[in-house]
């Protein structure tokens, strides 16, 4: 174990400390970096920092280093801070310089004053992230995180709490039956005495390990909405508060933050102020109420956290290191790619058991899974690869059980059922709410590399209105351009994705699709439900991760086409053309060359051999000689 000492457990002393031997020079902020850079490459020394999205907030200690897994919801305006302030005391005239970075709360002694008008002060600005656990993150990602923490938290003893914590299990319980706890709240109320310290705890029980999209408390009205993207969804909110090259943070950005965790009850207090009516002066403050109360929220509920280091992550799954291009790991690409066939093949086998014994879907359904958006030539997304898999059984069994495999393999997913109640009723676009000054969510705002699987086997007529069309359009525009227009009110600002969307269908789905794939089941099952079950319970686990690292690291892969294969591809498609003008366009060409791409990354072969785009003609024969079958068969259907 390596030797966490006051840089984990009280990070503050080791910042004070660089401060007090470089002040007034500003290498003291450098120098901190550098430190907390150093100490987190020794020995796997990450692994022993408590992470937030493993370990409830009560459990932490306040001010100590945690780590935060995220999603950059929304970025709210920066704001100006006392990096460096001066304090006095009024009777020995006695002055200290202290430092205001990495805190919400000015700090200084009993018998100290703030000089506000000291030459000393340095006023500093800093951005703040709203940021919430990537939207479907997997349970397995979650399981495998908390195996790989090692560091061991018992609950913070900075309050004495009244009764046992809770898990952010129960704590859904509670925020699903109100009652229960209103009634532990007036309990242990104590606001009317008007104690400082004793309106920490109520505030501390009604708010605490936030689990669910609403939290209700008995002081707040409306609850207040955490703003996750998905509904259903667990774990804190954060406002993460950024010092350093905060530019190169945009919304939908997947970062892994390391800070001082900040759940100062002040923050909390000063919120339920507002709340209870004291009104704010206008002539002081230029933000409404409603602002206030969504910029502002109890540090019980929503922490802050104050980056020490951030870093954007290519993917989230544990079972890959975190960057591909370190020496290290370039060692664990290698071993593993040396034995990429056989887990190809059971990959294969496996998927084509839960696709009813079809092996060419199982064949599409890897491509798509390998699948990513690699450039952008001017509004076009080059890699986007969307599978429409028609002929699914009218069977929500099936489809459920298809994502849940999905869901098993990929770090992050999504299954949107498209019934008629669903459009209309969703919020699928994010919009601008000038009032609270924030972006509020849609399930279509989703991180990079998540798998969407929209389930068109339960759409019945129906009438859409105003917002289903808004809702359809907006699906259709995610699948062609990759992008999702959020709403501004007076405008409306194009944010690029990169989001797998698979749909499945009876027939044709109504959405646009890359590649129209139909299943034909080898096998019926006289029980669906449990054939499907027992498809995930009889893979090992180490084969099942394998499975998990395969997906995910020939996602990130190079791929090229020499130019002796890009010519004898030209002439191929040439002599296809005087063959039969009519059987290949110039589209059917960019999806044989997309299909050949992702075939040969499926390999593990990063660029493209004659082989393989001979195979990738024969795939996409077989794929329209199954549709022009089908077709056939059922006059009109597709």
């Amino acid at each position: 174990m390596p030797c966490v000492g006051d840089w984990l457990n009280n990070p503050l002393s080791i910042v004070q400390g660089f401060f007090a031997q470089n002040v007034p020079n500003s290498d003291w902020e450098k120098k901190v970096t550098e430190y907390f850079k150093e100490k987190l490459k020794e020995n796997n020394a990450t692994n022993w920092v408590p992470s937030l999205n493993d370990v409830p907030v009560h459990y932490l200690k306040p001010n100590s280093l945690v780590k935060f897994r995220c999603m950059v919801q929304d970025m709210f305006d920066p704001e100006f801070y006392m990096g460096v302030y001066e304090t006095v005391d009024p009777n020995t005239n006695a002055r200290v310089l202290h430092f205001g970075k990495y805190r919400d709360v000015a700090e200084c002694g009993p018998q100290q004053e703030i000089d506000l008008n000291s030459s000393q002060t340095v006023t500093s600005e800093r951005q703040t992230l709203y940021c919430v656990p990537v939207p479907g993150e997997s349970a397995w990602v979650k399981e495998i995180s908390l195996l790989t923490l090692q560091a061991r938290v018992s609950p913070s003893t900075s309050y004495t709490p009244s009764r046992h914590k809770r898990s952010y299990e129960e704590d859904e319980d509670m925020d699903l039956h109100p009652s229960k706890q209103k009634e532990q709240h007036m309990g242990n109320s104590c606001w009317a005495g008007g104690d400082i310290h004793g309106c920490v705890e109520p505030k501390r029980l009604e708010t605490e390990a936030p689990a669910g999209h609403h939290l209700v408390s008995p002081n707040c009205a409306p609850p207040l909405d955490l703003n996750f993207p998905l509904p259903g969804e667990k774990g804190p909110a954060c406002l993460v508060k950024v010092y350093e090259s905060w530019e190169s943070f945009k919304v939908n950005d997947v970062l892994e933050v390391y800070g001082v965790l900040s759940v100062d009850p002040v923050l909390s207090l000063v919120n339920s102020e507002e709340r209870d009516g004291s009104a704010l002066d206008p002539m002081e403050c230029m933000d409404t109420a409603e602002e206030q109360r969504v910029h502002s929220p109890p540090a019980s509920l929503v922490p802050r956290i104050h980056v020490i280091l951030a870093q954007k992550l290519q993917h989230i799954n544990p079972l890959l290191p975190a960057c591909l291009k370190e020496e290290e790991s370039k060692t664990f690409v290698s071993n593993f790619m040396s034995e990429l066939s056989p887990v190809r093949a059971e990959l294969l086998g496996f998927l084509t058991h839960a696709l009813l014994g079809d092996s060419l879907a199982a064949e599409y359904l890897i491509l798509h899974l390998i699948s990513t958006v690699y450039a952008r030539r001017d509004v076009l997304p080059l890699g986007k690869f969307t599978v429409n898999l028609s002929g699914c059984p009218r069977n929500s069994v099936f489809t459920e059980h298809v994502y849940r495999i999905i869901q098993q393999l990929v770090p992050a997913s999504h299954r949107l059922q498209m019934t008629v109640e669903n459009m209309n009723r969703s919020r699928f676009i994010p919009h601008k709410d000038y009032a609270a000054n924030r972006l509020v969510t849609g399930v279509l705002q989703l991180a990079s590399n998540t798998s969407l699987v929209v389930d068109e086997t339960q759409l019945e007529q129906g009438q859409l209105d105003t917002t289903g069309v808004h809702n359809v359009t907006a699906l259709g525009n995610l699948i062609t351009w990759q992008k999702v227009d959020y709403d501004f009110n007076y405008h409306r600002m194009e944010f690029p994705c990169n989001i797998n969307v698979l749909v499945t269908s009876e027939g044709r789905s109504l959405l646009p699709s890359d590649c129209q794939v139909h299943l034909q089941p080898q096998l019926i099952p006289p029980n669906m439900e449990e054939y499907m079950s027992s498809l995930l319970t009889a893979v090992l686990p180490s084969v099942l991760n394998k499975f998990r690292i395969y997906l995910s690291l020939l996602r990130l892969l190079d791929y090229s086409i020499s130019d002796e294969v890009t010519k004898a591809v030209e002439e191929d498609f040439v002599e296809m053309r005087k063959n039969d003008p009519e059987s290949i366009t110039a589209d059917d060409l960019h999806k044989t060359l997309l299909v050949a791409r992702f075939l040969s990354l499926s390999a593990g072969q990063t660029t493209l051999s004659r082989e393989r785009w001979l195979r990738a003609k024969q795939l996409e024969a077989q794929r329209k000689a199954r549709l022009q079958q089908h077709k056939c068969v059922n006059g009109n259907e597709l």
